[in-house]
């Protein structure tokens, strides 16, 4: 489970790049690890190598917005590319923009990604740029982002809103309902399939 979010304000890192797709994000050579977390290394690997690329700008240091351009996360559906920016720090990119998959991906694990149009896009970016202590408001109860004195209203699906505020995710509300999922199994006639209880080792 994930803190609950309701508001969340930091400074941004802009990232003025198009069609950034999950392996550049998270290259697949790290793709074998089994674990969900440990990946702030991997995140834009190669694109680290090159230099004045901003992620390794100490300016940018801390920064916790990412601020991408067009169709951000498209490629393979590799979960990966939210942890390694999760890991990294990030809890919202804003982009103009997503791959479905990568959109999905960032909502089950509590980070948002969020469409605005290129235009605000390049305006929060320059923002940034100039000063990079600039703060950047997330507010999920009121769903929007601002800046200063400008405001942008961003859509998002009502059912992960909900589940990102409360902290939750579909794994821990299977986990509530455990007592009401038993007390179902035991009302089941004998004769209909069941999942068989794993014996000693795992083996069943």
């Amino acid at each position: 489970m994930n803190p609950p979010l309701h508001r969340h304000t930091g400074t941004g890192l802009p990232l003025r790049r198009d069609d950034v797709d999950t392996d550049q994000i998270v290259p697949a050579e790290f793709c074998r690890r089994i674990t969900r977390t440990g990946y702030a290394d991997a995140l834009f690997a190669r694109w680290r190598q090159d230099k004045g690329f901003p992620l390794t700008d100490p300016a940018y240091t801390g920064a916790t917005i990412l601020i991408a351009g067009r169709n951000f996360g498209t490629g393979s559906s590799r979960e990966h590319a939210v942890w390694a920016l999760r890991d990294w720090g990030f809890r919202a990119v804003l982009a103009a923009g997503f791959g479905d998959i990568f959109r999905r991906n960032a909502l089950n694990n509590a980070m948002l990604p969020i469409t605005l149009p290129s235009g605000d896009l390049d305006w929060l970016a320059g923002r940034v740029e100039q000063d990079p202590t600039t703060g950047i408001t997330v507010d999920l109860d009121l769903i929007e982002v601002h800046c200063g004195r400008r405001r942008w209203h961003f859509a998002i699906d009502s059912r992960a809103r909900e589940l990102i505020l409360a902290g939750a995710d579909e794994i821990s509300l299977t986990l509530d309902r455990a007592d009401r999922i038993s007390a179902h199994e035991a009302q089941r006639d004998p004769w209909l399939p069941r999942i068989a209880k794993p014996t000693r080792a795992g083996h069943r």
